[in-house]
């Protein structure tokens, strides 16, 4: 299984944090499949690659830590292809959603930690 960890802290206000994050994964291709308002996994739209390839992004919001204008975000991006390549389909959409995540126009990127 392929699997890459990476977490944000971005500033932007708490209220408005799960929206711009779903519109981030949404432009990234993917579809909200499980949202709990700390927690969200959303499921790549199928139809471009095999099943076994479709890539799934778990997203931690932490509120513990949490405050009106900053949060930390904790994504595991993943799938069930074996990573025989190092730019496997699952690294190129991790690196996707990394991109999307660093360049949102929306917040500001205060720390970014690839796992």
């Amino acid at each position: 299984m392929a699997r890459y960890t990476c977490s944000f802290i971005v500033a932007v206000p708490l209220e408005r944090l799960q929206q711009v994050l779903i519109e981030v994964l949404e432009s990234c291709h993917f579809d909200i499949i499980y949202n709990t308002g700390d927690y969200l996994m959303a499921r790549e739209i199928p139809g471009h690659v095999s099943f076994a390839k479709l890539v799934t992004v778990e997203v931690l919001i932490d509120k513990s830590t949490a405050t009106e204008r900053e949060a930390r975000m904790n994504f595991v991006v993943k799938n069930e292809e074996l990573p025989l390549q190092v730019d496997n389909h699952c690294h190129q959409m991790f690196y996707q959603v990394h991109q999307a995540i660093a360049e949102n126009r929306h917040w500001q990127l205060v720390e970014s930690v690839a796992g």
